[in-house]
């Protein structure tokens, strides 16, 4: 069965997607296609929220990651799952990416499980405030960040030397002086229950599930892919390597996402087969 088939077989599926369906984008992900973590290790979540030389050095790396991820532009995977919601194939796309490609595409049916670096809260108050304004702040602090570059990262972070980072004044609320933290799930937070319960809800009454460059070693994408096959669901996986519900997958095409998810949108669309190129593997 080819993922095109898989799609006209179950319309009203729900989509999982992560790093690996924004590499076309310029991201890289974060772990090799063996699910080994392939970057700088990640800022946990108590880390932040309690020591300010934390978020001083989370915030100084983010000014210079984050333009790298501001830049980035949805690619064909994306394109695609707008154009299979349209048809009415795809009912909810679920990403673990913070990376906002998705939204930016004009997904309208979408959970953001992780969140959006697009966004930044007050932990205090919960006020909101644009991350372009963050940046703003965050340079004006630290100039030297403004001519500083990065390569890209899927989590919008970046090295940085220290004494560069010593440099920069974390931002803090407007209306409150409370700490100010990107709207995200940092590695040992928690996903917002009323996330889970409309994914969940949703894969209740969908008829499969179809997993889109994720691994799912993180717990909140396997979890979602266990759910689903515990209730009966066929459960396939377009990704490039080994995932973590490889023992349960209906099918797994290895193969690129933007590639795959254009070509079959194509068949779709056309009634007949479309040439769906095989994947190369990026680095």
């Amino acid at each position: 069965m080819t993922p095109a088939e898989f799609l006209r077989n179950h319309p009203g599926l729900v989509v999982l997607t992560g790093a690996g369906i924004s590499a076309a984008s310029g991201i890289p992900t974060y772990r090799d296609h063996e699910g080994a973590w392939r970057g700088a290790t990640p800022m946990q979540h108590a880390a932040f929220v309690t020591s300010e030389d934390n978020r001083r050095r989370y915030w100084a790396r983010s000014a210079i990651g984050w333009r790298r991820i501001a830049g980035a532009r949805p690619n064909d995977a994306h394109r695609a799952l707008v154009g299979l919601e349209t048809a009415g194939i795809v009912s909810l796309v679920v990403t673990q990416n913070v990376d906002g490609l998705h939204a930016r595409a004009g997904q309208r049916n979408l959970v953001e499980l992780h969140g959006s670096l697009e966004r930044v809260t007050c932990l205090n108050c919960g006020a909101g405030e644009s991350r372009e304004r963050v940046q703003e702040r965050l340079v004006t602090s630290c100039p030297a960040l403004a001519g500083l570059a990065a390569e890209a990262r899927p989590d919008g972070d970046a090295t940085v030397a220290d004494d560069i980072a010593r440099g920069v004044t974390p931002p803090s609320c407007d209306r409150c002086g409370g700490i100010l933290m990107p709207d995200v799930v940092f590695f040992g937070g928690a996903v917002p229950r009323e996330r889970v319960t409309r994914v969940s809800a949703a894969l209740e009454r969908a008829p499969a599930l179809l997993i889109v460059g994720s691994s799912l070693v993180v717990y909140s994408g396997f979890r979602l892919a266990r759910q689903a096959h515990a209730a009966g669901r066929p459960v396939a996986a377009l990704n490039l390597g080994v995932t973590r519900a490889d023992e349960f997958l209906s099918h797994h095409w290895r193969q690129d996402a933007a590639d795959a998810l254009a070509g079959a949108l194509e068949e779709l669309r056309a009634g007949e087969p479309a040439q769906v190129h095989p994947a190369g593997i990026r680095s």
